[in-house]
């Protein structure tokens, strides 16, 4: 194996399980994000194997590519995003006893309610930031909007995804 594939595995190690976690909350199937984040790494090795091709961040590129094919597959299949409140995440701790499942699976479901509420872009930062572990300034860069219109965005994001889970 070449040192470019290699490279590349590690990335693909390190981004699969978040870059499918961000299109599973746009899609909300499984089979479908399942699809769609293979092809964000397709799109990306084509990408990332090009001779004297230079990605900067290569998460923030990933995402952008992510972004990208979930509008692709609403556009294809005509139809607007929404998610389901009746999926609990598959990284729900099973250790945890029935009650607490019950509860967590219950503020899971107000808050995606919410979420999808929000504007698009408020969504995208929010999941990005607070689920992804994305840093301000690389949601920046990839948002293509300065670092300071990012945190009044999550600010505002957030006010109003508390207001929406106050109405619930």
């Amino acid at each position: 194996m070449d040192s470019q594939s290699e490279q590349f595995s590690q990335i693909y190690d390190q981004y699969i399980e978040k870059i499918y976690r961000f299109v599973y909350l746009k899609v909300n199937s499984q089979e479908t994000a399942e699809d769609i984040a293979s092809k964000v790494f397709l799109s990306a090795w084509k990408a990332y194997s090009k001779p004297k091709k230079q990605i900067g961040n290569i998460g923030a590129f990933l995402y952008k590519i992510a972004g990208n094919a979930v509008i692709d597959y609403y556009r294809e299949k005509d139809r607007t995003r929404t998610i389901s409140a009746d999926i609990v995440p598959e990284a729900m701790d099973t250790k945890s006893s029935l009650h607490d499942r019950a509860v967590l699976s219950a503020d899971i479901s107000i808050i995606k309610k919410a979420i999808q509420k929000l504007e698009k872009e408020q969504q995208n930062i929010i999941i990005w930031h607070y689920l992804e572990d994305m840093p301000i300034d690389d949601i920046a860069e990839l948002t293509g909007r300065p670092a300071g219109t990012i945190r009044v965005m999550l600010h505002r994001g957030l006010k109003d995804l508390k207001g929406l889970i106050n109405e619930s």
